[in-house]
């Protein structure tokens, strides 16, 4: 299943690191990433791709919690999802 991820927050150090281990720890491969910083704010897409017997919902639930340890938010959505609610 395609994913996206966005991370949004106050940057710090560790944040790509913390939410690329959250995602491995899962089996999530990060096919597409990009991030910026901008006075201080940091955001973070990244597309990925979950393996075949993964749970959506208990991967999703991982990388909140990891926002939540760095004071972060952190989405995951469905990639068809994701498209439907940007297209015009």
């Amino acid at each position: 299943m395609d994913v996206v991820v966005t991370v949004m927050g106050q940057d710090r150090v560790g944040i790509v690191a913390a939410v690329a281990q959250t995602l491995a720890d899962h089996h999530v491969n990060i096919v597409d990433m990009t991030q910026t910083i901008l006075h201080g704010s940091f955001t973070m897409m990244m597309g990925a791709k979950l393996p075949a017997d993964a749970d959506f919902a208990t991967v999703k639930q991982a990388v909140q919690a990891t926002g939540e340890q760095l004071g972060m938010t952190i989405q995951m959505q469905r990639h068809e999802i994701f498209d439907a609610m940007h297209e015009v």
